[in-house]
């Protein structure tokens, strides 16, 4: 599904080759696509999941 209207960024440590996904933000929802596939599926997360999703990354939660 194409999301009209919504700005588009990936993150600055994203390398160059474009192996990475793409996130934009609305007043209550983050999406999340593949930069590669841009008009391929779209994700969305509300935006306190997300908000909780960010907090498990930056604590670590997710690591290996």
């Amino acid at each position: 599904m194409q999301k009209q209207g919504l700005t588009w960024r990936k993150s600055t440590r994203s390398a160059a080759a474009g192996h990475c996904v793409e996130i934009a933000s609305a007043a209550a929802a983050v999406f999340v696509r593949d930069s590669k596939d841009v008009r391929g599926p779209v994700l969305e997360f509300g935006t306190r999941g997300w908000a909780e999703f960010i907090a498990g990354v930056r604590d670590g939660e997710f690591d290996r």
